[in-house]
């Protein structure tokens, strides 16, 4: 198991390979479908973006003394009409997601952006690695607003890495 701490450790990542085990302590964003399309429809990157990580997810409400409810990913085929454009626009250096992505997105992270796997089905275990959760843009699309989160030890997987090394085989 590899500790990364963003962004202290940034060169770190170059060193991750497809199938290593990581607990992540970042900030990270989390962007789903409407989120992507709105940010895209504006042509407008917010700066918080730009070098981050984003997440597929959708949290849901926080229990008492909690940062967040359940909060594992999401099915990240759902935004791959979205991410080459997103990776271009805003030199994310890593994605959080679930599944196998199309050959157009493994080429347009390859050298550029990291792809990890968060454990699906596991939410719960997941949200107990995140220290604070805040709504900061599009709020009124609620679990689908992006959100800031302070994660410490959030455990993945790396899928794709900067070589384009690929756990489902590979960028095709």
């Amino acid at each position: 198991m590899k500790k990364i701490s963003l962004p202290a450790d940034r060169a770190a990542l170059e060193k991750l390979r497809a199938g290593d085990a990581v607990l992540l302590s970042a900030t990270i964003y989390s962007l789903r479908d409407k989120a992507h399309a709105l940010l895209l429809k504006s042509g407008s990157i917010p700066e918080f973006l730009r070098g981050g990580i984003i997440y597929y997810m959708g949290p849901t409400p926080a229990r008492p003394n909690k940062a967040v409810g359940s909060c594992g990913p999401t099915t990240s085929a759902r935004m791959d009409k979205y991410t080459p454009t997103i990776v271009k626009k805003t030199g994310i250096i890593g994605i959080i997601g679930k599944g196998e992505r199309s050959a157009a997105v493994n080429r347009a992270m390859k050298g550029r952006t990291i792809y990890f796997l968060a454990y699906a089905g596991l939410g719960a275990l997941c949200a107990q690695s995140v220290l604070k959760s805040e709504a900061v843009l599009y709020k009124e699309l609620g679990a689908e607003a992006i959100f800031r989160l302070e994660v410490k030890d959030f455990p993945l997987i790396v899928c794709q890495d900067l070589k384009g090394d690929n756990v489902y085989g590979g960028i095709k």
